[in-house]
């Protein structure tokens, strides 16, 4: 691994919390692909890369110690360039926790000219939580991507609904500038969770995008669209 930038200073005070980015270029070297470039502010951090199956690159991104909470702003932008290949995940869930009233934001910007699976464990929103969750990802004509965002609004093992809070989740993929998906989901307390435009009672719910999609992949998933099949 080489990092040819490195900056790391925490900024919270009480009123604002936590102001953190991270920032990760990944190119290919050789064999393999190597963090050539790692930007650091606050507490996001990555642990160091290993490589379980050769020449991809895998890594942890570390969320802020002890969960998310209002006013916490966490921004992670990720980039591949051609013929690197990177794996991304978290070693657990990451928690955002109830707000006293700020807005608790974490953007993540993707620019995919090569390889990219981002395959994090789940979000887990508390009662009472205010959030906003953006993703925006940018591919190239030839790049390949591969991503999951699982959440888990309450807890339901404890039989915790999330009863009260805001939610805002937007996803928007893209390939050579055009789009390919566009989602937004706002979740305001109970009543959206409940209804058939919502969540229908459903506590977790998932989205997992990959791109391109070969023809065999997509024989293998069109009977379960045709089904319509609910899970939960």
């Amino acid at each position: 691994m080489s990092a040819s930038a490195v900056q790391n200073t925490a900024d919270k005070t009480e009123a604002t919390g936590w102001r953190a980015e991270l920032g990760l270029h990944f190119a290919s070297r050789g064999q393999k692909t190597v963090l050539a470039e790692r930007k650091q502010r606050g507490p996001l951090a990555i642990q160091r890369p290993f490589y379980p199956e050769g020449d991809v690159c895998h890594a942890y991104v570390l969320h802020p110690p002890g969960g998310v909470v209002g006013g916490d702003r966490l921004n992670i932008n990720l980039h591949t360039e051609s013929d690197a290949a990177a794996l991304l995940t978290t070693p657990g869930a990451t928690k955002f926790y109830r707000s006293a009233g700020p807005e608790a934001h974490q953007h993540q910007k993707f620019s995919v000219s090569g390889s990219l699976e981002w395959l994090p464990q789940e979000n887990i929103f508390f009662p009472g939580a205010n959030s906003r969750l953006t993703t925006h990802i940018d591919l190239t004509a030839d790049a390949r991507y591969i991503g999951w965002e699982i959440q888990c609004l309450g807890r339901p093992v404890i039989s915790e609904r999330f009863d009260h809070g805001q939610l805002v989740l937007s996803t928007q993929l893209f390939r050579a500038r055009k789009p390919l998906f566009i989602d937004r989901l706002s979740i305001n307390g109970a009543g959206d969770l409940s209804g058939s435009a919502g969540l229908r009672d459903q506590p977790v719910m998932a989205t997992l995008l990959a791109t391109p999609a070969t023809a065999e992949a997509l024989t293998l998933t069109q009977p379960l669209c045709a089904q319509n099949l609910q899970w939960g």
